[in-house]
């Protein structure tokens, strides 16, 4: 009973961490970050090698699944499975229509679990700060990429698939985010919405598929490095990693430029286009955003639940460690 409560904490995060990773500017590595199981899942991750396809290819299931640390694995991937499928249309509703509020949401939580972050470091050197600053500049200058138009075949699909899984474990770093600079959020995020729906065609299916296939190989390559990151420069790691956290709060400002269109929809749905894929003018959004509605009082309100929802898991972690050190 004990197991199985502790792996059902894990599904529970991994249900965190899908909600964060359909979201563009928020990171699933940085939930797995902030709840204490990101060691774990790179180590994980990193287990899947030669030795494990050899225990599995020679019928040693048992030792294939302890050596892969598997029950963590399937409660986290059926975790994040449920809460992309089923939160994915939901979090598409809340960006489209109470935008502001919903990014202050995330601005709050990802300010408080940078902070934790830094708290652990202890004794800072001038190298730290280095990896600190270099870590924020790196995530400010991949946040404020300009989203391009990219081509829908397979191919591409497997790259977008590979590139946007590294990111997802990467705190600070969104996948979803690193999908809308390919140009293939929408694209990907209405043919899970059409399969879930039951209007997904033949190629809806082969398209998630690809994805799915390309997330695979490119996580497990990836992961071997990080976790060689982790195992021999652990805290200049750490720190650039925060970095990036910090660095990624330019897109999750709710009232940043790249916000600006949503949110003007959101408060004038008069001006929304007759197609799906097409965007308001400059000009448009430029005249418009001096009317919208800032939400200021609504926008500190999410801020500080998503801040101090952070400290509460952060005090249940706490908590949970002292009595685990007393028994």
């Amino acid at each position: 009973m004990k197991g199985f409560f502790k792996y059902m904490m894990v599904t529970i995060k991994g249900i965190c961490m899908g909600a964060a990773d359909v979201i563009p500017g928020v990171s699933g590595g940085t939930i797995a970050f902030m709840t204490g199981i990101y060691e774990d899942l790179v180590g994980s991750i990193n287990s899947i090698n030669t030795e494990a396809v050899k225990l599995l290819f020679t019928g040693k299931f048992k030792q294939f699944w302890k050596h892969i640390n598997g029950n963590f694995l399937l409660a986290l991937i059926s975790g994040i499975l449920v809460s992309i499928l089923s939160l994915a249309k939901l979090m598409q509703y809340l960006l489209t229509h109470q935008p502001i509020q919903t990014w202050a949401f995330f601005f709050g939580l990802i300010v408080a679990s940078s902070i934790f972050i830094l708290r652990g470091v202890k004794k800072w050197k001038v190298k730290d700060f280095v990896m600190l600053i270099f870590g924020i500049i790196l995530g400010v200058v991949i946040c404020t990429l300009s989203p391009t138009t990219t081509p829908d075949g397979l191919w591409f699909i497997f790259i977008c698939g590979a590139i946007a899984i590294c990111a997802m474990i990467l705190p600070g770093i969104s996948g979803s985010f690193i999908l809308l600079i390919l140009g293939k959020y929408e694209y990907l995020m209405g043919t899970i919405a059409d399969i879930v729906s039951g209007k997904g065609v033949l190629m809806d299916f082969v398209t998630l598929i690809v994805f799915v296939i390309g997330a695979a190989a490119g996580i497990i390559a990836f992961a071997k490095f990080l976790h060689w990151l982790l195992e021999h420069y652990h805290r200049e790691t750490l720190l650039v990693m925060a970095g990036f956290i910090i660095g990624s709060l330019v897109v999750v400002w709710p009232w940043s430029i790249r916000n600006m269109e949503t949110i003007v929809l959101s408060q004038f749905p008069e001006l929304i286009p007759a197609e799906s894929t097409a965007s308001l003018a400059p000009e448009v959004i430029e005249q418009y955003s001096g009317m919208i509605d800032m939400h200021i009082g609504g926008a500190v309100a999410f801020a500080l639940v998503g801040f101090f929802l952070v400290i509460g898991i952060e005090a249940a972690s706490v908590m949970i460690s002292k009595r685990r050190r007393a028994e």
